[in-house]
């Protein structure tokens, strides 16, 4: 079998095009996010098309993880190091 330019030596083609669907879910479900938070900035919490506050949620996750102290500290840098790569 011939290693392509985009293909690793040794890389599973299935693992690569299930990694890569992955991570478009996660940037659509960031960018969702932000178009939510966004629109709760210039229309209020009372957005008809959103059923759930955002900006409060997002607040609850960052409260609870601050409240963790260093075991959140700790698994917002396992979840940034995931993301970022």
């Amino acid at each position: 079998m011939a290693v392509t330019k985009t293909q690793k030596k040794g890389s599973n083609p299935m693992l690569d095009k299930a990694l890569g669907w992955i991570r478009s879910l996660t940037e659509l479900g960031l960018a969702l996010i932000a178009l939510g938070v966004v629109l709760q900035i210039i229309f209020g919490a009372a957005v008809p098309f959103i059923g759930v506050d955002v900006i409060g949620s997002v607040v609850g996750i960052v409260k609870q993880l601050g409240s963790e102290g260093l075991v959140g500290l700790a698994a917002i840098w396992v979840l940034w190091g995931i993301y970022s790569k």
